[in-house]
């Protein structure tokens, strides 16, 4: 039995990596995870993180925000952000993720919003500048996106980062901040909620059927980053819902599995269901 399996739901079947990432180029791949807070990346797609180490790719993982509201009692409210930051090092590193690969942007808990975009006002600059030089430096060829529907603010503002940074990578502006290097392709996951309904398969197929692509991983794997959510011992509390709640990815086979959606961040308008219907009524 494989110890990764990936199906494309449209079509209703199964392959490798290239399914999830179409044009898999074994060798020459680098994926970047957006993670709206430290253990997100690991809850969400933690399996297409393994799948691709195992591959052979690099995973970088940006961390958007501090972490500073993630604390359960009132006497860790000093110390939480330095806690987190060592637990996220220590977890991602045991994953087989470097520590020169985890990439801190500090922004406050509950407010990323406020920092999406290039200037933010004429003192203060946003995300932009930072994290399009490191897409662009670390040649990255494929983005995983956070859920942007009903999950967390700062979820959103992640998925916002994550959607218009792809493309704009590879654009040949801001070019003294790093030759632009084009991404390949992206991707949505879900930490916990739902997708979002409006990007549903199309008419016919079960409405709950949200993603578009499953990644089933061998139990081992599951293991793994169950060990390093475990390690998040500041967050125990917090998570704890979203542990019971993996129970709920197991196969009958023992197997468990991750949906993802993928999606262009940049669709051109198709012009030419209008001019055939133009022609129809003229």
């Amino acid at each position: 039995m494989n110890q990764y399996e990936v199906l494309d739901i449209r079509s209703e079947r199964f392959g490798g990596l290239e399914v999830l990432f179409p044009g898999w180029q074994p060798g020459d791949e680098r994926l970047c995870v957006y993670s709206p807070h430290d253990d997100d990346a690991i809850l969400g797609a933690g399996y297409a993180m393994r799948a691709a180490l195992d591959a052979g790719a690099e995973v970088d993982i940006i961390i958007v925000c501090s972490g500073d509201c993630g604390y359960s009692t009132p006497e860790e409210k000093d110390t939480i952000v330095a806690r987190r930051h060592r637990e996220t090092v220590n977890v991602y590193r045991a994953f087989g993720i470097p520590e020169a690969n985890i990439h801190f942007l500090n922004y406050p808990d509950f407010s990323a919003l406020s920092y999406v975009g290039r200037n933010i006002s004429p003192t203060r600059e946003g995300h932009f500048r930072e994290v399009i030089t490191l897409l662009r430096q670390r040649r990255i060829t494929r983005i995983l996106a956070p859920n942007h529907y009903h999950e967390h603010i700062d979820h959103l503002a992640a998925s916002m980062m994550a959607q218009f940074d792809a493309p704009q990578a590879g654009d040949a502006h801001s070019v003294d901040w790093a030759d632009p290097y084009p991404v390949r392709s992206t991707a949505q996951y879900s930490v916990w909620a739902e997708l979002d309904p409006e990007d549903a398969l199309v008419a016919g197929r079960d409405p709950r059927l949200r993603a578009d692509t499953v990644l089933i991983a061998s139990e081992s794997v599951e293991q793994k980053v169950a060990q390093g959510l475990h390690e998040y011992e500041s967050q125990q509390a917090i998570i704890a819902d979203l542990m019971e709640q993996r129970k709920a990815r197991q196969l009958p086979d023992g197997r468990f599995i991750e949906v993802y959606r993928r999606f262009d961040p940049r669709p051109k308008l198709d012009f030419e269901p209008y001019k055939a219907l133009l022609a129809k009524l003229m």
